[in-house]
């Protein structure tokens, strides 16, 4: 272990401008042009609003879950391929000792069988999931300056086939692939005048100075209102979920209004996506049931992706065209006489439905007097007509799955289709698309920001959640790594560094039966802090540009573990979670470094279930923001005892 006093004084001069780019410095000219080539507004209305349009000659279906789609199927062919490069170029910086990983890849590159498939998963918890989120991915991106020196674990994001989100992870997923899959120091800095991740504006009040059309308040909540209207004028219903759809869309996209004719599905139609030269990003949501409040964990976990959403679950097992999902589809087909819809997947509304708990932030202020009186009005309208135990819901109508396995499909016969927080039934990280074994997911770097704890901090509920859904008839054969208590977490420190979690394969198999799928190693990567106490409130609505800063620092350091100065082997451990299951199929002997790798990092089924009265980590490295520590431990305490439909600390 490198010394703290060893390692500090590089980390610290040489993070923010070197890492990172120093914040808000003049951006070069490339840099601009990739930020103003944003992701399409693909609305045929030209708004906010879906429209009808001539169904295509084949007309839209739902697809049988059992496979990928076609669609997905091709794009991983270039996909795949286009992973090998950076995979070696990672396991090289990674130095495995006395083991040639990147020979081993390249060797190999022709055979998918044997080239990890690496997935990603950003966990929900509001803005701090965002930022935390971030340090991670600029570790990850080989593009950060400073992501592939000592320590660093760069190009792991370019070795990635898939990176899901779900609520605040899914609000920096949607952003990164709404802007063109910018680097976190694009998103960070943005461009003169533009209110992208200016978080230091309260969302209520809008951008102060967006060099936008926006002015003031008034006039910001009146374009919400605007477009929301445009949206029902055209015949179709609206939820709170499009107001705040509509206000997040302000910050998180690089276009005039917040890019109120942007679709989701026009992300298949950008040229880095089509080339295959990113991952593919999926957003995550669940379904609740007329009359349900409380959602469990046998319901429908949904996602959405570039081409289709849908759900694996044996409720569903369907996928719709994103693009169409508007569509009156019936029976899982467009009738004869049904007519076809687009737009219907706007940008905004998507990253709305995958965090529309965050209702509760219009609904905590709905009192303030900076909100106009007429976005009052509308909140309440809706309020009245929801009842307060809906208003978290996403409005999807008409229900793409009307009629579609009836026997199953327990919102068959409604035409309805509600959509809530991904994170509502405790899967707080979106781990459902990725352990699907028809995606042969290997390795998943799981970043959990949850707010489990009383100061918000992870404890692994979010893994549990998930071990135990793969347990019962919901999971649908998939496997997942069996996860301690809470209690084990904290007491032995799981929470407090990376753990891997099923890295013993025999626990998935049973005698000799070897058709048996082994589901992807999990590698955890909890939020903790390293230089920043970065656990805000899940509800806070707005941060200082230091803080920011800072929160995105320490995700960085918690992605690397300090450039490596709590564990220096930690870049290649992190190869050899990676390296786990290819090794594991081709029968090659585990590296010396790797299995000392797995004797520290991975759980291997001790539990100490001792009663942790109180969670409060110390920083590992020192503080370099005291002031937002000493705010974010205090406003922790205010949310700790808060309670919305029991989720405040769940998420």
């Amino acid at each position: 272990m490198r010394s703290l006093q060893a390692a500090l004084p590089f980390f610290l001069l040489s993070f923010i401008p070197t890492a990172l780019g120093a914040p808000n410095e003049p951006l070069s000219d490339v840099v601009v042009r990739e930020l103003l080539r944003r992701a399409a507004p693909d609305s045929p209305s030209g708004d906010y609003a879906p429209a009808t349009v001539d169904c295509p000659s084949q007309k839209p279906t739902i697809r049988d879950a059992a496979t990928l789609s076609p669609s997905e199927t091709e794009w991983l062919q270039k996909r795949r391929a286009n992973t090998v490069d950076p995979m070696m170029e990672f396991f090289k910086l990674a130095n495995i000792s006395g083991f040639d990983a990147a020979n081993y890849v390249q060797s190999n590159s022709n055979n998918f069988s044997v080239v990890p498939n690496i997935g990603i998963a950003m966990s929900g918890g509001g803005y701090r999931a965002l930022m935390n989120g971030a340090g991670f991915i600029a570790a990850a991106d080989s593009r950060t300056p400073g992501s592939t020196g000592p320590g660093g674990i760069g190009n792991l994001l370019q070795a990635a086939t898939y990176l899901s989100g779900l609520s605040g992870g899914g609000w920096l997923v949607g952003s990164i692939f709404a802007n063109n899959f910018s680097t976190i120091p694009q998103l960070r800095d943005g461009q003169e005048g533009s209110a992208l991740w200016q978080f230091s504006r309260n969302i209520l009040k809008g951008p102060e100075d967006s060099g936008l059309s926006i002015l003031n308040t008034a006039e910001y909540w009146n374009d919400i209102a605007g477009q929301v209207d445009d949206k029902r004028d055209a015949g179709y219903g609206a939820s709170l979920t499009d107001y705040w759809g509509r206000a997040l869309s302000y910050q998180l996209i690089n276009a005039r209004d917040g890019g109120p004719s942007y679709t989701f599905s026009s992300i298949a139609d950008f040229d880095k996506f089509i080339a295959a030269d990113t991952p593919m990003p999926i957003l995550v949501t669940d379904e609740r049931h007329p009359g349900e409040v409380v959602i469990a964990l046998n319901s429908t976990v949904f996602e959405f992706n570039p081409w289709e959403m849908g759900s694996f679950d044996p409720t569903v097992f369907g996928f719709a065209p994103t693009k169409y999902v508007g569509s009156n589809f019936s029976n899982g087909a467009v009738p004869d006489d049904g007519h076809c819809v687009r737009g219907f997947d706007q940008y905004g509304y998507v990253m709305g439905t995958s965090s529309s708990l965050f209702n509760q932030i219009l609904l905590q202020n709905i009192s303030d007097s900076s909100l106009p009186d007429f976005i009052t009005n509308a909140i309440t309208s809706i309020l009245e007509k929801l009842g307060e135990d809906e208003n978290d819901i996403a409005e999807w109508r008409p229900n793409p799955f009307y009629k579609y396995h009836p026997d199953t499909n327990g919102n068959a016969d409604t035409e309805l289709l509600t959509l809530v927080d991904g994170g509502e039934d405790l899967q707080n990280l979106p781990l459902h698309p990725l352990i699907q074994p028809v995606r042969a997911v290997d390795v998943i770097f799981a970043v959990d920001s949850s707010a489990d704890t009383t100061f918000n901090f992870p404890n692994g509920t979010a893994l549990r959640a998930s071990y135990q859904r793969s347990r019962e008839a919901i999971g649908n054969g998939t496997k997942f790594p069996a996860v301690p208590d809470a209690e084990t977490f904290i007491n032995l420190g799981l929470n407090r560094r990376p753990t891997f979690f099923g890295c013993n394969s025999s626990e998935f198999t049973s005698g000799s039966d070897s058709s048996v799928t082994i589901p992807p190693l999990v590698v955890y990567v909890p939020l903790t802090p390293y230089t920043a106490y970065s656990n805000a409130s899940t509800f806070d609505p707005s941060y200082t540009n230091e803080e920011r800063n800072a929160f995105i620092e320490n995700g960085f350091n918690v992605a690397t573990m300090g450039n490596g100065t709590i564990d220096a082997e930690w870049p290649a451990c992190a190869a050899c979670a990676v390296l786990s299951r290819s090794l594991e199929r081709t029968g090659t002997t585990i590296p010396e470094t790797c299995r000392s790798c797995f004797q520290r990092f991975c759980w291997n089924g001790t539990t100490d279930s001792t009663p942790v009265e109180s969670y409060e980590p110390q920083p590992l490295l020192g503080l370099t923001t005291l002031s937002a520590g000493v705010h974010i431990k205090a406003s922790g305490l205010i949310w700790a005892a808060a309670s919305i439909a029991g989720l405040a600390l769940a998420l």
